[in-house]
């Protein structure tokens, strides 16, 4: 799907051909829409490779119609992990911005709410960026919230399902974390370069970027470190609590043990004591309680119970 975006009266609106000062988002791209691109920029063959790669490392080139950005974005999805991150390619030509993507990109979806001027390519490119961070901290939080939410079931739980959660938000925070640190390094790059840092406003706005990415990276490690060690403690509760269910099981079943003895003694074909009694039944049931309760003492007092 190609939409293409241009700011008039200081609304975002959608247009049908490419004009100068436009935005041009792809995503979902078919055979049309790739072909709509290679016409507008060279060297699209490229641009389309790195975007696909789902494993790309964010870069920058130059190229013949201007410069190439790749970043790695948050996304959310149904499944586990449900936060990972994808590559997006932003081309700032010298009639347009390209934003391109294999999938619907939350970040997108998050810029076309926000006040934009297409006709300002490098200010869009920077607040998509911006986007981008708040985007991982929204995410990043949102992981917290799940975590300390399955931690209050670990405390209780014998099962794995918690801690295969906890593996699933562990992963996404690998994911967040590798993917931070490699925007910063193409972040770090970008306050070098004269075209973002020609005015104060787009200087400003690139040093509120690297902040949001640097807060962002803070959190995925306190968090990561956080949920590491809680996965190794909790792995330990699961083991904990499931000696103690077996040691009550335990108990139990050596407290049952006791009637049951005397159950079988009485069963006997042998002259036993009380035989010929008519309350020898209650006689043998009393014994079996005594010795029962008594152990049922002796075990509460070695807290075996």
């Amino acid at each position: 799907m190609l939409e293409i975006y241009k700011t008039v009266d200081g609304k975002l609106r959608k247009v049908s051909k490419p004009v100068k000062g436009c935005w041009i988002n792809i995503v979902e791209p078919n055979t049309t829409d790739i072909k709509k691109l290679k016409a507008l920029v060279k060297g699209a063959d490229e641009i389309i490779e790195y975007v696909r790669d789902a494993d790309e490392v964010p870069k920058i080139e130059s190229l013949d119609d201007g410069l190439f950005i790749l970043i790695r974005t948050p996304q959310k999805r149904l499944i586990e992990p449900e936060y990972f991150t994808i590559p997006l390619g932003i081309m700032l030509s010298k009639r347009c911005l390209i934003t391109f993507c294999t999938i619907k990109n939350d970040v997108i979806e998050r810029l076309k709410r926000e006040k934009l001027n297409t006709g300002k390519k490098i200010q869009t490119v920077l607040k998509l960026l911006l986007a981008s961070s708040r985007l991982y901290l929204t995410y990043l939080k949102a992981i917290n919230r799940v975590s300390h939410i399955i931690q209050n079931d670990l405390e209780k739980s014998m099962k794995n399902e918690e801690l295969i959660k906890l593996l699933n938000l562990e992963k996404s925070l690998v994911y967040f974390t590798t993917s931070l640190r490699s925007n910063l390094l193409v972040i770090s790059k970008l306050t070098k370069d004269k075209v973002f840092t020609r005015y104060d406003e787009d200087r400003e706005l690139l040093e509120d970027v690297m902040y949001e990415y640097e807060q962002a990276m803070q959190m995925a490690d306190i968090y990561s470190n956080i949920l590491s060690g809680m996965m190794d403690a909790f792995a330990s509760v699961i083991s904990n609590n499931l000696n103690r269910v077996m040691k009550l099981l335990t108990s139990v079943t050596i407290i049952l043990m006791i009637p049951t003895l005397i159950a079988s003694i009485y069963g006997m074909n042998i002259p036993l004591p009380f035989q010929h009694s008519e309350n020898a039944f209650f006689i043998t049931m009393a014994i079996s309680f005594l010795l029962s309760a008594i152990g049922i003492i002796i075990f509460w007092r070695k807290e075996l119970f």
